[in-house]
């Protein structure tokens, strides 16, 4: 995960993108990305507390009116170690105490925090207006029909990293992301394919969680991933699993 995607998702003032969109092609991504959203509980992800633990951590994000605090917690009592990135930028606390940092390493430690929390909730995020949408084609996956919408992203507001792609699989049906994958420059790069499982809705909002694929190759076309998949030419790596996910929506939060 990188920083220029974990730019484009604290962008919290999501809007219906108009701009960007140069063919009727681009338009219709537009328009099933947008469904996407609202059918993955977008609305509610904007003004809600979420917290859920991944693997060690304890995470929890709160947003409301355009203010967000993602957070990242080595206990469930955040008494030990606590990242936190705000509106204005990251912060590291130990024990309650603000610990000062310099740039390297809150941008080591921001990115970390927002990797877990961008793909926890995609697709929140892919209406902002650095975001463009393509439409590629359409392919059939163990028996459904999906969409292959291109993400990529403006070099202005993109970040560092805005030549990274990512594709997305949306169900015909019913506009779930249901396989995304995504080529990354950071680390020496590399590619990774998602297969979502463990759908369920928690008060509104649509979690899932992975299995995490690599291919042979470093850097195969994204379009070429579910082929890939299908025929079984892709190594497991890991499982992306959320426990103890709660979700309260604001203003209660």
């Amino acid at each position: 995960m990188n920083l220029k995607v974990i730019k484009h998702y604290l962008i919290i003032a999501l809007a219906i993108v108009t701009v960007g969109c140069g063919n009727s092609k681009d338009k219709e991504a537009i328009e099933i990305i947008n469904k996407t959203i609202e059918r993955a509980g977008g609305e509610v992800v904007a003004n809600a507390k979420i917290n859920f633990k991944f693997r060690d951590h304890y995470y929890s994000a709160t947003r409301q009116s355009g203010r967000y605090s993602l957070e990242k917690c080595e206990n469930p009592s955040c008494s030990g170690t606590r990242d936190v990135i705000t509106n204005d930028g990251f912060k590291r606390y130990v024990k309650g105490k603000e610990i000062k940092l310099p740039d390297s390493l809150k941008t080591k430690y921001g990115n970390s925090v927002n990797s877990v929390h961008y793909f926890a909730m995609l697709p929140f995020g892919l209406d902002a207006s650095s975001v463009h949408k393509e439409m590629v084609g359409e392919s059939q996956i163990k028996g459904e029909w999906y969409y292959k919408v291109k993400v990529t992203f403006d070099e202005n507001g993109g970040g560092d990293d805005f030549q990274d792609e990512y594709m997305y699989w949306i169900n015909k049906t019913n506009y779930t992301i249901d396989y995304l994958a995504y080529n990354y420059e950071v680390n020496e790069g590399g590619t990774r394919f998602r297969e979502a499982y463990n759908a369920r809705e928690v008060n509104g909002i649509r979690f899932v969680d992975y299995n995490n694929y690599k291919p042979k190759e470093q850097f195969p076309a994204l379009e070429t991933l579910d082929s890939l998949f299908i025929n079984g030419d892709l190594e497991l790596l890991s499982k992306i699993e959320l426990e103890e996910v709660t979700v309260t929506p604001c203003p209660s939060c």
